[in-house]
């Protein structure tokens, strides 16, 4: 039974899914088989990335993994002087609603959720480890999506909805891609907050080059979700932190204040100030476990640089970005003053479940709205997710 009987219907905007070990290579061509390869490192298994093992993950089959919501009270209060291993706790086996959409709606109903985007999590450190093959990159997605749709199709009895993968080095590729997805029922699709690599190094996604995806984005009448992935940023810490990959599992300090904010922060402000928002008015962005902290300090840029180049700039950056950016914050952060700065229209709720540093009880995050009213409760719970994703009746009143 779910833990609060809320009047509205509750979509969580951030579910995850962890793929099997086939996830990346049922469905490479025979030319791309060795790309993706699985390989034990004593006694562990881990996966191989064109010929490089990757840590990224540290265990990319899944098949015991730390329960939902472990981290929960470290993100909440901090570790107490617990080690990384104390604050996990004991890991639990996979089970099939991790892995499956038919026991993953029963968990939902125990756990109160009526509508589920899912996205994947092994996918997140492909593209920043192919970048320097654009091709490559485009047909490892494509199998990733092949599957994803095998497995848990991308409208699952119109309650969980799948985010199939678009990678934009190659604008014509990311089209077809596209096309694919939306022909098969995909009610948004992930792009990764980053920029986009190239065979001339890379470039932002918020210039004209893009306006062709953005543009079919918009006519299909779909959101764009960009999820916290692997965004490269760990390039730029190296120069401050030598290290060989960046490993999100075993932070520091220093990586944790810098990478986990500056890829989204970045990537926002490209869409904004390299004109994308403003030449697509109708195009809508979903920032998905990226938190909200850095929005206040990105709005006071926007106001200065704004104020010093008005010419650069059809419409007011502000602007720009309430119209078209739906933030999903951390139960951690400043929720009610956040929703007051972008609007209770434009902010999702996201429990991460049943990775660890999301939330055990995802309802649970009702009670961080404090002071909100029953009306804007039901946008964010909800409400929101259900007007973009143009669901017409709820699965509950």
């Amino acid at each position: 039974m779910p833990s609060r009987n809320l009047p509205y219907p509750v979509f969580d905007a951030d579910n995850h899914m962890y793929e099997t070990e086939e996830a990346l290579t049922k469905f490479l061509p025979d030319n791309r088989k060795h790309v993706i390869e699985y390989v034990q490192v004593r006694g562990r298994t881990k996966i191989v990335v064109k010929g490089h093992i990757s840590e990224f993950i540290p265990n990319p089959t899944f098949e015991v993994v730390a329960k939902p919501g472990a981290q929960e009270d470290y993100f909440r209060h901090g570790s107490g002087g617990k080690s990384y291993r104390e604050v996990i706790g004991e890991p639990m086996k996979s089970i099939p609603a991790f892995r499956e959409p038919a026991p993953r709606l029963e968990v939902m109903d125990e756990l109160g959720l009526d509508y589920a985007l899912m996205f994947p999590t092994l996918a997140s450190l492909v593209e920043e480890r192919l970048k320097d093959d654009p091709e490559l990159t485009h047909d490892v997605i494509h199998a990733l999506n092949r599957w994803m749709y095998e497995t848990w199709s991308f409208n699952y009895e119109g309650r969980i909805f799948a985010t199939p993968v678009i990678t934009l080095p190659i604008v014509d590729r990311a089209l077809e891609e596209l096309e694919w997805c939306l022909e098969r029922g995909a009610k948004t699709v992930l792009v990764r907050p980053a920029p986009v690599p190239g065979y001339r190094g890379s470039r932002s996604f918020g210039t004209e080059e893009f306006d062709p995806f953005w543009r079919a984005c918009v006519s299909a009448g779909i959101p764009v979700s960009m999820h916290s992935s692997d965004a490269g940023y760990a390039e730029f810490v190296k120069v401050w932190e030598p290290a060989d990959e960046y490993l999100p599992f075993k932070p520091t300090p220093f990586r944790l204040l810098t990478v986990s904010k500056r890829a989204i922060h970045d990537a926002m402000l490209a869409l904004v100030c390299h004109g994308a928002l403003s030449r697509n008015p109708d195009l809508r962005i979903l920032s998905i476990e990226n938190g909200a902290s850095w929005v206040p300090h990105l709005f006071e840029g926007l106001v200065d640089v704004y104020a010093k180049m008005p010419q650069s700039f059809s419409e007011h950056p502000i602007d720009a970005f309430k119209r078209a950016i739906y933030i999903s914050p951390f139960w951690e952060d400043n929720f009610v003053d956040i929703a007051r700065t972008v609007g209770f229209d434009r902010v999702l709720f996201g429990s991460d479940w049943p990775h660890p540093e999301g939330m055990r009880d995802p309802l649970s995050f009702v009670d961080d709205l404090v002071g909100v009213s029953d009306e804007d409760k039901a946008k964010v719970m909800g409400g929101n997710m259900i007007e973009l994703l143009k669901i017409a009746t709820p699965a509950r009143t």
